[in-house]
C-alpha cells in the first residue's frame, strides 16, 4: 500500500467530474486499500478518489469511534429519506484546517458496490449520512465551501492561498 498526495483548495482538478467504474479489478482494488491508508493516516473520516488526482467514482469512509470499520463506496448514488435537514460541522482533507457548519440531510440511502464488486444498499443516519453526501459531492467536482456565503468562500480561499505560499517557503 501507498500514501497516495491529497489535492488542496483551491486546485482546479477538485472540481473535475468522477467517472463511473467499469470493473471492480485489482487496479480499483489497490487505488482502494491506498485510499484507506491515506485517509488514515491524514486521520480523514472520508476520502474521495477526486482528491488524490484519480477521476473514478471511488470513495471509502470510516466513522468508527474505533477507526477499524471501513467503508468503501464505488459508483455510490444516495437518495434523501425525508426533508430533514441539519448543519453540522464539516471539515475536508483538500481543506485543512478550516470547518464550516453546513446542512445536509439527516437520513439517506446508500447503493454503491463494495471492494468485492459485489452492489449493497444500506440506510444511513447522523454522521454517515453526512459524510456521505459530502464524499459524493466531491465526485461532482463539488467542494463543501460551495454551500458558504461568497465572502466566507472567499476568506476560505484566501487562507488556502497563504497556508500553500508558506508550504512553499518551507
Amino acid at each position: 500500500m501507498a500514501k497516495l498526495p491529497i489535492l488542496t483548495f483551491p486546485d482546479e482538478r477538485l472540481r473535475t467530474k468522477a467517472a463511473p467504474v467499469d470493473t471492480v479489478d485489482d487496479e480499483v482494488r489497490t487505488l482502494v486499500d491506498n485510499m484507506l491508508e491515506t485517509m488514515y493516516d491524514a486521520r480523514g473520516i472520508g476520502l474521495a478518489a477526486t482528491q488524490v488526482d484519480d477521476h473514478r467514482r471511488v470513495i471509502v469512509m470510516d466513522v468508527s469511534e474505533t477507526g477499524n470499520e471501513p467503508l468503501v463506496l464505488i459508483n455510490p448514488t444516495y437518495e434523501p429519506l425525508g426533508d430533514e435537514q441539519a448543519p453540522m460541522s464539516e471539515g475536508c482533507l483538500s481543506i485543512p484546517e478550516y470547518y464550516a457548519e453546513v446542512p445536509r440531510h439527516l437520513r439517506v440511502r446508500l447503493s454503491a458496490t463494495g471492494r468485492d464488486g459485489e452492489p449493497y444498499e444500506l440506510e444511513a443516519d447522523d454522521l454517515l449520512a453526512h459524510c456521505i453526501q459530502h464524499e459524493c459531492d466531491h465526485l461532482e467536482g463539488v467542494l463543501f465551501v460551495d454551500y458558504l456565503s461568497p465572502l466566507k468562500r472567499e476568506r476560505v480561499l484566501k487562507k488556502m492561498h497563504k497556508r500553500q505560499k508558506q508550504l512553499q517557503d518551507a
